[in-house]
């Protein structure tokens, strides 16, 4: 019988946490301590690491409210963070290990973000099989929209004369390593214009995660006659690139700037990437769905995949070993 140990995040080890996610299957700069602890003030931490023995086979990205622990609320999606190495049967057994614990200091809810697929190095839907046997309760499902840049490809017509658009007003694609011009002139206005919101990330705080991860976050702006009037922010990982904010002044559809824009960055600036992943489209927790922000996305050849968030209750007596035979 192997000998599971699981130890409580503390900044100690934050070197190898960092190590550990920089050669998981199923990981991303996102669960890099760099990028997690940026906004560690908002959130309660309880994260966790898990060992055999001495060495180190998972972590798991994670803070508390209450009674309930989620994968980190403040990044994208989660998870156990696991090495290619590990096999179904262990990870049931590690699962069961990080439940127990949760439970025995008073958690009596679990809910996990899944990560999406495509962006593992390798299949890694031990988790899902997990649910099941757990009967966690499918708490939202989201869709991103994405593109498969392996295949060639496929506008619409809008989008085809969105581009020509572009073409003809002479505009100029550049990308800044700074996000102020974007932030105060294009993207806070419209969010505060059409939602009554602020981005997630402040200016000062997307330039601080920019200067921690300057290779994955990367800012495209578009102009017209020197005047920005359109941009997008982009988290760049191994197999795709993401459309963290994408936003264009009310000329948008006259200029072609978003179209245009997108169109260079498929062909020309993420080409060698597998996926251009959009995001969601989805309010409400998912129960609602902005058909024209979808379809704008769709229709540049983007398909469909579903973000599960699953909760489990750990009042139940969930015992996975017994699952093995």
């Amino acid at each position: 019988m192997k000998n599971y140990k699981i130890e409580v995040y503390n900044h100690h080890q934050m070197e190898n946490w960092n190590n550990f996610v920089s050669i998981a299957k199923n990981a991303t700069f996102l669960f890099n301590r760099g990028f997690m602890d940026y906004h560690q003030d908002r959130f309660e931490d309880a994260s966790i690491l898990i060992f055999e023995e001495e060495n180190l086979i998972g972590v798991f990205p994670a803070n508390r409210v209450g009674d309930t622990i989620f994968s980190h609320q403040g990044l994208s999606y989660g998870g156990i963070v696991i090495s290619h190495k590990t096999k179904l049967n262990d990870y049931l057994i590690i699962v069961n290990e990080l439940t127990k614990f949760y439970k025995q200091n008073g958690i009596q809810k679990l809910v996990v973000k899944q990560m999406p697929h495509f962006y593992c190095h390798q299949y890694a839907d031990d988790w899902t099989y997990a649910t099941f046997l757990m009967a966690a309760n499918l708490l939202k499902v989201e869709t991103s929209a994405v593109i498969d840049l392996s295949l060639p490809l496929n506008y619409n017509k809008d989008r085809k004369e969105g581009v020509k658009r572009g073409l003809k007003n002479q505009l100029v694609i550049k990308e800044v390593d700074q996000f102020e011009d974007f932030w105060e002139n294009i993207l806070k206005p419209n969010l505060n214009q059409r939602h009554g919101v602020n981005p997630v990330h402040s200016l000062d705080e997307i330039s601080l995660l920019k200067s921690r991860f300057p290779k994955q976050i990367r800012q495209f702006n578009v102009y017209k006659n020197n005047q920005i009037v359109a941009g997008t922010t982009i988290f760049e990982t191994d197999f795709v690139a993401h459309s963290q904010y994408i936003s264009a002044n009310d000329e948008r559809s006259v200029l072609g700037s978003l179209d245009f824009l997108h169109d260079h960055l498929f062909k020309n600036v993420f080409n060698h990437k597998k996926y251009f992943d959009f995001g969601i489209s989805n309010e409400n927790n998912g129960k609602q769905l902005n058909q024209g922000l979808n379809y704008w996305k769709q229709s540049f050849g983007a398909q469909i995949c579903a973000n599960f968030v699953h909760e489990i209750d750990l009042t139940k007596n969930i015992e996975l070993s017994k699952v093995l035979i």
